[in-house]
């Protein structure tokens, strides 16, 4: 079963060229990302604590997460995601276009 999306999360773009796009996502209680598939690998750091429920297409799990937190995807993920929180989320996702521009300091 899918997501109904009567409340939709709200992506503020920070960053997006050749290399990277960098995009802030803030979700109010029950609200979703709609169904998507990323291009690229990316990854996501939580600004708040939260529950993200996450919809593969097959089943639905709530993952608990604290601020800070951090995790990875391969290109090519599928899913919704849910804040099943009772209060606002918020996360940074950081898709890499380009791996090899990105370069150790």
């Amino acid at each position: 079963m899918a997501f109904v999306c009567t409340i939709p999360a709200t992506p503020t773009v920070q960053r997006d060229d050749d290399d990277v796009r960098i995009t802030r996502w803030d979700f109010p209680p029950g609200a979703v990302t709609g169904w998507h598939t990323h291009a690229w690998p990316y990854f996501v750091i939580l600004l708040t604590d939260g529950i993200l429920r996450i919809h593969n297409g097959s089943e639905v799990t709530d993952t608990h997460l604290t601020a800070g937190q951090t995790y990875n995807r391969v290109a090519g993920t599928e899913h919704d995601v849910m804040n099943a929180s009772d209060h606002p989320l918020a996360f940074v996702e950081i898709e890499i276009k380009r791996p090899e521009a990105i370069v150790a300091a």
